[in-house]
């Protein structure tokens, strides 16, 4: 059966008695009909303190690792032996959907549902983020079209338009104001997981701090070169009750019935690849082992998970779980399609370089590691075993999940070593500091994490980044923007790259979120559809929805 398939054939529980689960009554809920609902955040007393465990994975190939089914089949593992355990993952972006990647609901018999509301407008955050952006960039050009009394040069804005769909067209635009003022300007749009709503959104600890944020966003710059923030227009209470629900973080449930709290959605190869700050703190509050991912590969999700989110949030993982699969690692051995599924041994060997590269990274963070095997049926015991030598080699443990065909029974050893892990005492090390210059932060990046042997800088991000100079915000993490499939910035460099050239493309300031982009090789912020899209293959029939992964 595929996956929506799986989904259907099972009976989920009224999202009532899922809440149950974690002692969440019906007026703490706002229902979305029988299977999802709000949680108001405010009528939560639970002060648990669970133990939060990172899910990341080794460079994303064309096969995927499957970092969210095992986290769906790590979190329903933990609760067939005993153990309150709570999902907190990301929502999915019609981006991908309608793309190449697909959705992000897990797969098999691991899965959280409804899969189709989660995978399309769900409760509506997504689009109210999206208003909430467009609205401030509608508010920047009428202020213009009405006589900037804040005196904007039109030539410096810098927030820009976004929206929750891949749109290469929409890249680059030019917008006018009218036709007798003849203001015109030159648009970006973002993806909605790539805009500083979405990333401010994610990093906020509550209302007031996610309108104090909105607040400080720089639009644009003065003839004279000061910044004008969204709050010098008088926009911010608006876009406060635009989020006034989306702020409220939504509970679902996996097909075994274990709590899942989905919310928020920035992507990790452009944004901080997080779910909300605010889900996470709550579901530490509600249960003893928290199960949270980040997007893509350790070296974006993972690091600013550690360097951005957890020093905002003040959050201390107690493991690192790092998924892998036999076939990226034939991958990064340069095996081509038509024999990935067959026996290689020595493909095995070479291809580890890129999960060696990984688990020396994320040992720098001084978490404790476990590496999860998600298991196909094509993996040789032989396979399986030179990838045990591996990690023995690297001191770290493996554990094999096969929970995309078997559920939580297929995840009950990795379950049983999180929990053995998670009494270990630790402290998370950041890699940089925040009195670090920007060149600092991103040379620290780029030497221990990217194994980059130089840096070069575009003109427009030296210029960039004078202007931050000697100001609070060259005091802000970075966040940095590069392609996914590689530890460099070029997607075609597999394995673990070493000694290159990076290449610093552009520099952007997202005041609103507190920190910094670094925009990398040819990476972009509204991405582009396949040849082959996935919408093809999505229709409905006999009033359901088929063809979504």
């Amino acid at each position: 059966m595929t996956d929506i398939e799986i989904a259907h054939s099972i009976t989920p529980l009224r999202i009532e008695e899922v809440a149950k689960k974690l002692n969440i009554s019906k007026d703490e809920l706002e229902f979305y009909g029988n299977d999802k609902a709000k949680i108001d955040v405010d009528k939560i007393k639970n002060d648990r303190k669970g133990n939060l465990i990172l899910v990341t994975a080794i460079s994303p190939t064309p096969y995927g690792e499957g970092k969210t089914t095992v986290s769906i089949g790590l979190d329903d593992a933990l609760c067939r032996l005993g153990k309150n355990s709570i999902l907190a993952l990301r929502e999915p972006s019609l981006g991908p959907v309608f793309g190449m990647k697909g959705g992000a609901t897990g797969g098999g018999y691991s899965q959280i549902v409804p899969m189709e509301d989660i995978n399309l407008h769900f409760t509506g955050d997504f689009h109210a983020i999206t208003t909430a952006n467009n609205l401030l960039c509608a508010a920047i050009d009428n202020h213009l079209y009405h006589g900037n009394t804040l005196n904007i040069d039109p030539k410096t804005i810098t927030f820009s338009r976004c929206l929750d769909m891949n749109d290469r067209a929409l890249r680059k635009v030019e917008i006018g104001l009218s036709s007798d003022k003849e203001i015109k300007r030159e648009e970006h749009f973002n993806i909605t997981a790539a805009s500083e709503i979405m990333t401010l959104f994610c990093l906020a600890s509550n209302r007031e701090d996610l309108k104090e944020r909105m607040n400080q966003i720089v639009i644009g710059y003065t003839y004279e070169g000061a910044p004008v923030l969204a709050k010098d227009l008088h926009i911010t209470g608006s876009m406060m009750a635009i989020l006034k629900e989306a702020i409220k973080p939504n509970l679902v449930q996996t097909l075994e019935g274990n709590p899942a709290l989905v919310h928020g959605g920035p992507f990790a190869n452009i944004a901080h690849g997080c779910n909300s700050l605010i889900a996470t703190k709550l579901a530490l509050k509600l249960s003893d082992y928290v199960i949270t991912e980040a997007g893509f590969g350790s070296d974006l999700g993972a690091e600013k998970f550690l360097d951005i989110k957890c020093r905002v949030g003040e959050l201390n993982p107690s493991v690192i779980v790092l998924v892998a699969t036999l076939k990226s690692l034939k991958y990064n051995a340069g095996v081509l399609k038509e024999d990935i599924l067959k026996e290689n041994v020595e493909a095995i060997k070479m291809g580890a370089s890129n999960l060696r590269a990984h688990i020396l990274n994320l040992k720098k963070f001084h978490i404790p590691i476990i590496v999860c095997l998600n298991r196909y049926g094509t993996d040789t015991k032989e396979e399986i075993e030179t990838l045990k030598n591996i990690c023995e080699e690297l001191n770290v443990a493996l554990e094999v999940s096969t929970a995309y065909v078997d559920g939580g029974k297929g995840a009950l050893s990795l379950a049983q070593k999180v929990i053995e892990v998670s009494k270990e005492k630790n402290q998370l090390r950041y890699q940089y500091e925040l009195d670090d210059s920007i060149e600092e932060k991103l040379e620290k990046l780029a030497t221990e994490i990217y194994h980059a042997g130089s840096i070069q800088y575009s003109k427009e991000a030296l210029e960039k980044i004078k202007q931050l100079k000697n100001t609070n915000y060259e005091k802000y993490p970075i966040c940095v923007a590069k392609t996914q499939y590689s530890l460099s910035d070029d997607p075609k460099k597999l394995g673990d790259p070493k000694d290159y050239e990076l290449f610093v493309k552009d520099i952007r300031l997202y005041a609103g979120a507190k920190f910094i982009t670094i925009l990398l090789g040819d990476i972009m912020t509204m991405p582009g559809l396949p040849k082959k899209p996935n919408y093809e293959q999505i229709d409905i029939v006999n009033e359901e929805i088929i063809g979504l992964f």
